[in-house]
């Protein structure tokens, strides 16, 4: 099931990114592991050696979030606030970096669509200026968040078969 659908990333817009990507699970299985603390932390690693030591979750409309990653002596730490709500389906939310490495704020919009079992994850993220996209595109984001995906994609596959 690890490869039902590969990620695909592109720009419709001079700030922003779209990442999306097919599950083959229910959607509301996917919302679950995007939003409860102890599944988050086995797909939500980005490159191999990263563990997730803090993540904690206010999963509510002006709820915040924060999430610390860890690999050996490095940590990078991440928060923001939840916007929308809209289970199982739609979660908006900010996003800023601990030690910013993009100017200013994210905002991250993800849509869970499902057919047939399989679900659709998009996830839209705008941010500040064409700049800001720019150096997260030119980082290595697309090989963490495929790394993670696959990870999310492997949990999700012994959740169906459960």
């Amino acid at each position: 099931m690890r490869n039902v659908g590969q990620l695909t990333v592109s720009t419709p817009t001079e700030r922003e990114i779209v990442m999306t990507r097919v599950f083959d699970a229910p959607r509301h299985l996917v919302f679950e592991a995007m939003t409860r603390p102890e599944l988050l932390k086995r797909w939500l690693l980005g490159p191999e050696g990263w563990t997730m030591p803090v993540c904690e979750i206010d999963l509510r409309e002006g709820g915040a979030y924060r999430y610390v990653w860890q690999k050996g002596d490095t940590q990078m730490g991440m928060g923001g606030v939840y916007k929308e709500i809209a289970a199982p389906g739609r979660i908006v939310q900010t996003e800023v970096f601990d030690d910013a490495w993009y100017p200013g704020e994210a905002i991250n919009t993800t849509v869970l669509s499902e057919e047939n079992g399989r679900t659709t994850l998009t996830l839209t993220i705008l941010y500040q200026s064409k700049e800001a996209r720019d150096g997260v595109l030119a980082s290595p984001m697309e090989d963490g968040v495929g790394a993670s995906y696959d990870r999310l994609a492997d949990l999700l596959a012994s959740q169906v078969a459960a």
